[in-house]
């Protein structure tokens, strides 16, 4: 019979306290979250430090998916080195497991196997799990800090040997004095010198293991000293021994000696066969591109050194990769282009409703150039608001000549050699994108837009837009060099085109060289046509919506257009027809209904409830309030100047963000108004002991320009004098001291903009008459015009009868 001990009352207490923090050590593990993976990269020969941008290749299945993984997360990857690097598929036991955390910056494809990869180091990791999901690796990690060891005196005095040892190695490896002090002058944090110092030697990359591991900064100096005086003392006995034996031999034994010698080392490394084999199809290419003789000797001197490098070398790699770039560049390929103006003018048509002036301006352009056989005269800036269609119209015209599309975004872009590329000098060095874009192109002569020009900005990094002067400058861009390249190609077969929203902010040097042509708001009708043609099938086809499922009538589009969409180009009118389409997508799915019709009555089931609901039309007449047009970038809109009367000392106060310009227009009215104070009965009092408000709402809106001069002349005159303005009248133009209005810009847009708000009745300046032409027979049908040469015009159509004061009244 089994015995069965009785256990004591403490021993009873111990048992359960133990099971309860196992209970709560459990719990605790299933209520933590899980800690996010990083993509990880494991590296063949190669081992990175903190501090440093670095370049390099990647080839395998799983490093191509971690890359692009981290160019769609947050573009960090954790990196460490293999311990042999012939091992193809890496477990944990073949990985260092110190490494470094590095953001990508830019990944291009440079061949058919494998891409090059820009990014840099910010910091030592550990890995602490390494997993492998969705074909990659991926790896939680803890971050490594340096300690100091000693005190700053002692990290001084190792810094100091540190760089006379890394400088007396530059000058004995012929690596360029120079550029090395370029590199870490200025660097003063210990630990990035010392981390930049290590990347730069050429050790085996073990050894740089070795450094990386090291925690303690101190003995990280110290072993980086030692490792650079050994090598100084190597070269130097290299160098004594290579002087004493080429003394010895004359000129033939030299060169004999040196061809034997690479030979078998070439064979020894096993290199010799395949680097051979990769420089003679270079030079068929070369041959067979028949490029300018100087051109030529550039490259063929470029392989033949190459042919002479260690092919595991870094030098290599930058000078393969200089190589290939070349040699893909379409010297004579070139897309046969369309000369039928008659067929671009109908591709035009297909892709765009309306837009009659661009479209005419284009194929005048097409036409010239087909008589012309090239491509001359200024750069076609499209400019228009969001929306309107610009980017697009510039892919058809690249549709209707038969060219290949590149697209290139400015907006943001500072960085110089975004433009012109990086020199080679530079670690991970590029050629910029204008070259790249060529090359993807595959031809001579694409359309390139530049898209967004007025949003390139400068820094300290250089001027983008001083940049693109010679790529835009027929003149000068037959000979552009990119800096990477360092040899002339010509851009003059490249039709350019650019975009902007407003040439205000586009440099005046730029914008010289450029001719634009403005893409204005599209009315109603237009609306109408282009959600019944383009964007109504695009998304019933987007959708997998049969036309015989879903029809929109014009009155529901209508509706749209005016209550959930006032804008100038169509992009939220899209959205807007999207939406819809997905909530019959669901009714299709779940109610089995087959059939469904959208008219302006059941809008508000699809969409939601109206957005704009009141029109500035129909609101009331009010003292100091007056409407008035402005242009913006985003096109035509309706202003609200409020101008209020309040005891004070005489002071005018400006508020809702307005600019220099506008500033000055308020002081021109005032001052306009104080010279008819007598002759309108206003008292000088109301000027000395009040101060005078004036405000636009949506402050936190910028605004600027000489448009609201009459609007703010005319609210002060009504609060001044207390008639009431009509708020269904909108008004522009620019105003003197002596009351003239004088003409002012986007008169089509505003116009477009106040009808769109209901408004009937506008004023604008005499002198823009004749801008009138510009605006859509429709529209001018229904809007009554009044032409301004003074304000008192404007007082007259905008202001109503005085209101009694009540102590007028009691009088």
């Amino acid at each position: 019979m089994e015995d069965k001990r009785i256990m004591s009352l403490d021993e009873v207490e111990e048992l359960a306290a133990q099971r309860d923090e196992e209970e709560k050590d459990l719990l605790q593990e299933q209520e933590a979250p899980a800690e996010p993976h990083t993509p990880y990269i494991p590296l063949r020969g190669q081992c990175f430090f903190p501090d440093t941008i670095v370049g390099f290749d990647i080839g395998r299945d799983v490093s191509l998916k971690a890359a692009e993984a981290a160019m769609n997360g947050d573009r960090y990857v954790v990196v460490t080195a293999q311990k042999d690097t012939s091992v193809n598929e890496p477990e944990k036991d073949d990985l260092y497991q110190t490494g470094v955390i590095i953001r990508l910056k830019q990944i291009v494809k440079r061949h058919e196997e494998y891409v090059r990869v820009l990014a840099s180091c910010e910091g030592r990791v550990k890995i602490r799990e390494l997993f492998k999901e969705d074909g990659m690796f991926t790896c939680t990690y803890d971050r490594l800090e340096d300690y100091y060891a000693e005190d700053s005196m002692n990290i001084e005095a190792l810094l100091r040997v540190l760089k006379q040892y890394y400088f007396k190695y530059i000058e004995m490896s012929n690596a360029g004095e120079a550029a090395a002090r370029a590199l870490i002058e200025g660097v003063e944090d210990p630990s990035a010198l010392c981390n930049i110092i290590a990347g730069e030697i050429d050790i085996p990359f073990d050894e740089k293991q070795e450094l990386l591991e090291t925690n303690s900064l101190s003995a990280r100096i110290e072993h980086l000293i030692d490792i650079i005086n050994r090598e100084n003392q190597i070269l130097a006995l290299t160098k004594r021994i290579n002087n004493k034996v080429m003394h010895n031999l004359s000129r033939g034994q030299k060169e004999y000696y040196l061809r034997e010698q690479m030979e078998v080392i070439k064979e020894e490394l096993g290199e010799g066969g395949d680097e051979d084999d990769e420089a003679a199809k270079w030079l068929k290419q070369l041959d067979e591109l028949k490029l300018p003789e100087k051109i030529d000797a550039k490259v063929r001197k470029e392989i033949e050194r190459y042919s002479n490098m260690n092919v595991m070398s870094p030098d290599a790699n930058v000078s393969r990769t200089y190589i290939e770039t070349i040699l893909e560049l379409p010297w004579h390929k070139a897309s046969k282009t369309n000369i039928n103006i008659k067929k671009a003018e109908k591709i035009l048509n297909e892709d765009h409703y309306g837009l009659e002036k661009v479209k005419e301006r284009i194929l005048e352009n097409l036409a010239v150039m087909h008589l012309t056989k090239e491509i001359k005269g200024p750069i076609l800036c499209l400019v228009g608001p969001p929306g309107v269609g610009k980017t697009s119209i510039a892919r058809s015209i690249a549709r209707a000549t038969n060219r290949e599309f590149v697209r290139m975004s400015l907006g943001g872009v500072r960085d110089e050699a975004e433009i012109r590329g990086h020199r080679r000098t530079y670690v991970g060095a590029i050629p910029g994108r204008v070259i790249n874009g060529i090359i993807e192109a595959g031809t001579n002569n694409p359309l390139f837009l530049f898209d967004e020009v007025d949003k390139i900005g400068s820094d300290f990094r250089g001027d983008p837009a001083s940049a693109l002067l010679e790529v835009l400058d027929p003149e000068q861009n037959k000979e552009f060099t990119d800096h990477y390249l360092e040899i002339p190609f010509d851009l003059s077969k490249v039709m350019f085109i650019t975009t902007a929203n407003t040439t205000s902010t586009i440099p005046r040097p730029l914008l010289d060289r450029m001719e634009v042509i403005e893409v204005s708001s599209y009315t109603e009708e237009e609306k109408v046509h282009i959600a019944e043609k383009y964007l109504i099938p695009k998304k019933l086809k987007e959708f997998s919506i049969r036309k015989s499922q879903l029809k929109f009538s014009e009155s529901a589009i209508r509706e749209i257009i005016e209550g959930y969409t006032r804008e100038a180009g169509v992009r939220n009118l899209e959205r807007e027809i999207a939406t819809a389409c997905r909530k019959v997508a669901k009714f299709i799915v779940t109610d089995k209904k087959k059939n469904y019709s959208i008219t302006s009555r059941n809008v508000e089931k699809f969409l939601g409830r109206r957005i704009f609901l009141d029109d500035v039309a129909e609101k009331e007449p009010a003292i100091g309030v007056t409407t008035g047009l402005a242009w913006t970038a985003v096109g035509g809109v309706t202003l609200s100047i409020e101008t209020v009367l309040m005891p004070g000392n005489g002071k005018m106060i400006l508020t809702g963000q307005m600019g220099d310009v506008m500033k000055e227009s308020a002081t021109a009215a005032l001052g306009y108004i104080k010279s008819l104070s007598r002759e309108y009965g206003i008292s000088e009092d109301k000027f000395k002991d009040h101060d005078i408000q004036i405000h636009i709402p949506e402050g936190a809106t910028p605004k600027d320009g000489p448009s609201a001069g009459v609007t703010m002349c005319t609210a002060l005159f009504s609060t001044l004098t207390n008639r009431p303005a009509r708020r269904d009248i909108a008004m522009t133009g620019e105003i003197t001291l002596r009351g003239r209005i004088l003409p002012v810009g986007g008169i089509k847009e505003k116009v477009l903009a106040a009808y769109r708000q209901g408004i009937r009745k506008i004023l604008i300046p005499a002198e823009n008459k004749a801008d009138l032409e510009d605006i859509p027979a429709s529209v001018r049908r229904k809007i009554e015009f009044t032409f301004l040469t003074e304000a008192r015009q404007a007082f007259e159509e905008v202001l109503l009868d005085p209101v009694q004061s009540d102590e007028e009244e009691e009088k």
